[in-house]
């Protein structure tokens, strides 16, 4: 990933508040005849001090869960145009539009497994992490063949990532005036993202 000295972002809470905002991610492979594989899928994630673990798991028939290698997995954050005309002094260094952002990029290689036993712990905790987050009770339930019978239709994965890189694009790169101005203008837009990114950016100040 291309990241600007200005962008690089080594604080890992900022990764787990991404993954805590959106646990949609992006997998990304490539087969053995050079062609990308994507899929886009929730998972579970779990950090301690430096060491991160995310679990998942495709839909048996997707290609992708065949593969045996490396792999990048990318962790979507908050994102927001900014318009020039927010710079104090759009005029006299003819700023131009742009877009901020947060990114993370997990590189690593993924474990794929297929015994019941692991698949029915991770579908147990998956349904309970996204059931109570909306607030529903929905639960697999081990014990009953009609829940069990629906392992055979997945792969699980565990992906420990060897390398971490978070993108911070919040403006670093403009003085102070332009920060403070571009977090005002993007906290009165009628979106959560760029309320969001204006969070970010305040944050940052303080």
């Amino acid at each position: 990933m291309y990241t600007p000295r200005a962008f690089v972002d080594t604080n890992l809470a900022q990764l787990d508040a991404l993954v805590a905002g959106d646990p949609l991610v992006t997998l990304m492979t490539v087969a053995d005849d050079g062609i990308p594989q994507v899929t886009h899928l929730p998972v579970l994630y779990h950090r301690d001090g430096d060491k991160v673990l995310v679990e998942g798991h495709w839909a048996r028939p997707n290609p992708q869960a065949r593969h045996d290698g490396a792999a990048l997995v990318i962790v979507h954050g908050p994102h927001a145009y900014v318009s020039p005309a927010w710079y104090p002094d759009k005029e006299e260094q003819a700023r131009v539009p742009t877009w901020n952002y947060v990114v993370a990029h997990l590189h690593g290689v993924l474990e794929r497994y297929e015994d019941e036993a692991s698949l029915a712990d991770l579908v147990m905790r998956m349904s309970d992490r996204f059931e109570n987050a909306i607030g529903s009770d929905w639960t697999f339930e081990p014990g009953r063949e009609d829940h069990r019978v629906q392992l055979c239709g997945i792969t699980g994965f565990r992906f420990a990532p060897r390398r971490i890189e978070i993108k911070s694009k919040l403006s670093q790169n403009h003085p102070e005036a332009n920060r403070r101005a571009v977090a005002d203008a993007l906290h009165a837009q009628d979106d959560s993202r760029a309320k969001a990114i204006a969070a970010l950016m305040r944050a940052r100040e303080t």
